[in-house]
């Protein structure tokens, strides 16, 4: 796979492009995308030959589920996280922000509290809100300039009215991997406070060379009557479109409750989203994905170092994703000068860190899943933009 072939996704319908002048100001006629995690690189060959397939059939008709792709998901599962999970412990919803509204549904009432460790994906906090919880924010601190959980602060700060922890594992932004004895904590710290967990691992594939990422039922095990595990291939594999993603759910009374919900919403996989997923979750799949994380980490790299070299400026260092996560405090400007700066003169349009709750608003998130060469300019750009700081 040639990760630095240049795509036009120009006038294609793509949120990332398309959209990136209403949400930035600045046109994709010369500007640069950064903000919607999406990547830019053509879909593997195994998922092109997958939609051939469906191609060939030319019946787009009622199907059989998702009992294969269930068994696909357990054997990447294993075979790439050392997870035994159990394909009958699998609930497919339309993509993991309907699964985290509709666990929030089920589990939680109106006025709960929903625990969030921030600054985190802001469509977290817009789907509490949006279902009618109240967002409990537990700031992460920075020790050795990477993120770690405050337990202590948290625990002192219980209302008592929370009823649900939700975690980004690996964390979004700044692809932090949470170790086993962090996530263990996690474990008891929910059942010390009766609260349920939702671990959102979607980023989980995304690990670079060298790094471990430990799913959150292999750290906790005695977590199962009180957690949801959220995967999908749709990072892996840039196939969101496809609107699909898989809860787990180990503990039966919990897991009858949900696909009680799901059937109330009519809520069933799609043919396209369970074919695209089947033929990722597959040794194919999988040497696409370690070419990837390769050229990720070097992306990473690169863009690290080309932050390094603009005063007041820091990357936090990213152990998993492709989202960079930029501190511009240290140049002393109003963001409001920052951004107009990356806006207007460096024609970058990055997704703004207040949005991602307490402690981001400092920062500006950067995708770096593009094609190496737009990596390279898209530096060249901020350093000419803050030139007068060198």
């Amino acid at each position: 796979m040639n990760f630095d072939d240049i795509i036009d996704r120009r006038g294609t319908g793509a949120t990332k492009w398309d959209n990136m002048e209403a949400y930035g100001g600045v046109s994709p006629e010369d500007g640069i995308p950064m903000w919607v995690a999406d990547m830019d690189f053509r879909a593997a060959d195994v998922l092109q030959d997958a939609v051939r397939g469906l191609l060939e059939r030319a019946n787009y008709g009622y199907f059989t589920g998702d009992g294969a792709m269930n068994e696909a998901i357990a054997w990447w599962m294993n075979e790439r996280h050392g997870w035994a999970a159990d394909p009958a412990h699998m609930c497919s919803t339309a993509g993991l922000g309907h699964a985290i509204a509709l666990l929030l549904e089920t589990f939680t009432d109106p006025g709960d509290e929903v625990i969030i460790f921030t600054p985190v994906y802001h469509e977290f906090t817009h789907k509490i809100e949006l279902t009618g919880r109240v967002v409990h924010e537990a700031p992460l601190v920075i020790r050795d300039g990477i993120y770690h959980m405050n337990m202590d602060a948290l625990e002192a700060g219980l209302t008592g009215r929370e009823r649900m922890m939700l975690i980004s594992s690996p964390h979004n932004p700044a692809g932090r991997i949470w170790t086993p004895g962090e996530l263990h904590a996690l474990a008891e710290f929910c059942d010390r406070n009766d609260l349920l967990l939702i671990a959102d691992e979607i980023h989980h594939d995304l690990v670079f060379p060298g790094q471990r990422f430990t799913t959150f039922l292999n750290a906790a095990p005695e977590a199962v009557g009180r957690c949801f595990v959220l995967t999908a291939a749709s990072k892996t594999f840039n196939t969101a479109g496809a609107r699909l993603g898989t809860v787990t759910i180990p503990d039966d009374g919990m897991r009858k409750r949900f696909r009680r919900a799901l059937l109330e919403h009519q809520t069933q996989p799609n043919l396209l989203g369970v074919e695209l997923t089947r033929a990722a979750y597959s040794p194919r799949g999988a040497a696409w994905v370690d070419e990837l994380v390769t050229y990720l980490e070097g992306n990473h790299r690169l863009f690290l170092d080309g932050v390094a070299r603009i005063p007041g400026l820091q990357a936090m260092p990213m152990q998993s994703t492709y989202l960079a996560w930029v501190d511009f405090s240290g140049t002393g400007m109003e963001m409001e000068e920052a951004l107009r700066r990356v806006h207007r003169e460096a024609r970058l349009v990055p997704s703004v860190g207040a949005a991602f709750g307490t402690g981001g608003e400092g920062f500006l998130r950067f995708n770096i899943a593009t094609p190496r060469a737009r990596v390279v300019e898209a530096v060249e750009r901020l350093q000419a933009a803050f030139a007068d700081l060198q």
